[in-house]
């Protein structure tokens, strides 16, 4: 056991007008907060904020204004980076704090307002992740993703029948979600039919467009009995990197990164995935739940394909992934998705997740991306 986790919250995802990031924050933390009301804020030692850009807001100093908002100041507040995989390193920092010493009790935050900017401001800011060759010749995190998927479907026989089936399981567990952007069941014909929107990716391959925050205390373990019975622990965290532009990848469709990250966390857990119910895995678009469940050892290389065909991907299924609705329909606030997930799994092992609770899970793995699988942050958790 790494730390412990005593409390998580998140906001609602989806398109929140008249709201700012800092007070999609306030909602996260107040329900965080709720759930452990013997720890005052004054324990908290220090602040970790993963946020994607600084664009969308017109604001970087987003470790400032969490620790002003919930009166921190003058302890240590920090933003940290990664694209997408921002909130999973936010933790990841928390958590290296607290087992450094440092502090006995830190908070790690996600945050990102994107819906008030133009579809063509958000897609420029996403790209500051990728290959500035990629970025000059116009390429796109659609159609980088595509180039993924159009790999694994000559190489491995996947379909585009496949990719639709992992749109409709997270719609329908979206459907279960009360804070999910999207809550909308749709059906393979939905998928097929909705718009291309670089071949052979279609619109509801695509996540959403998404505001929202998310947050986790991090404790020492022994400390965490003060504030609550049900604690979640980390057992094992790891993360990698791979080239920033595919041309340099021997193989365009094995996210070599994520596979370092998760043989590396389940080294340090001291378990292997087979014990693992329920994963949370970076679902941006949906031919990269496919290829993260290979990486991550539930099915071997080229036939991630086959756990959604014949089910074993589902709610109840031999492995959950993204319970939650993933970032396909739970929505992707890109900063707040790495805590998003976390928030999700805490939920799961402590049997609070309504209608959408996984049965008999004692264990869970987060997998949390940046770039095209260009970061990967990966945490295994236990009840």
């Amino acid at each position: 056991m790494l730390v412990s986790i005593i409390s998580a919250g998140m906001s609602k995802m989806g398109k929140r007008d008249n709201l700012s990031s800092r007070e999609l924050f306030a909602e996260a933390y107040l329900e965080c907060m709720q759930r452990v009301p013997n720890l005052d804020r004054k324990e908290i030692g220090a602040v970790y904020v993963g946020s994607q850009s600084e664009i969308y807001e017109h604001q970087i100093m987003y470790g400032n204004m969490v620790a002003e908002t919930v009166g921190l100041v003058p302890k240590a507040a920090i933003r940290v980076e990664g694209c997408a995989a921002a909130g999973a390193i936010a933790l990841r920092s928390a958590i290296i704090d607290v087992m450094s010493g440092l502090h006995d009790i830190v908070l790690a935050v996600g945050i990102e307002k994107m819906t008030a900017q133009s579809t063509e401001i958000v897609t420029d800011a996403l790209m500051a992740a990728s290959e500035p060759l990629e970025q000059i010749n116009g390429l796109t995190f659609p159609s980088i993703y595509a180039m993924m998927a159009v790999e694994h479907m000559h190489r491995y026989g996947s379909t585009i029948e496949d990719f639709a089936k992992v749109a409709v399981k997270n719609h329908l567990n979206g459907s279960l979600n009360p804070k999910a952007h999207l809550q909308k069941q749709i059906s393979i014909a939905d998928v097929l039919s909705s718009k291309v929107v670089a071949w052979p990716l279609k619109l509801y391959d695509c996540s959403p467009i998404s505001d929202g925050s998310a947050v986790a205390v991090v404790c020492k373990p022994e400390l965490a009995t003060k504030y609550t019975d049900s604690a979640i622990q980390v057992l094992g965290m790891a993360a990698a990197t791979d080239t920033l532009g595919l041309y340099n990848r021997k193989d365009l469709s094995w996210p070599n990164a994520a596979a370092i990250a998760c043989t590396e966390a389940c080294k340090i857990a001291k378990m292997d995935l087979t014990k693992v119910k329920i994963a949370e895995v970076h679902d941006a678009f949906t031919i990269n739940e496919i290829l993260l469940s290979e990486a991550a050892g539930f099915a071997e290389k080229g036939k991630g394909h086959l756990l959604i065909r014949e089910g074993e991907t589902s709610i109840n299924g031999k492995i959950s992934i993204n319970p939650s609705g993933g970032l396909k329909a739970r929505g992707h606030p890109t900063g707040a998705t790495g805590l998003a997930q976390v928030y999700e799994i805490f939920l799961q092992l402590r049997g609070e997740a309504g209608k959408r609770q996984v049965s008999q899970a004692d264990y869970a793995l987060a997998l949390n991306e940046g770039g095209s699988d260009a970061v990967v942050v990966s945490h295994v958790f236990g009840r």
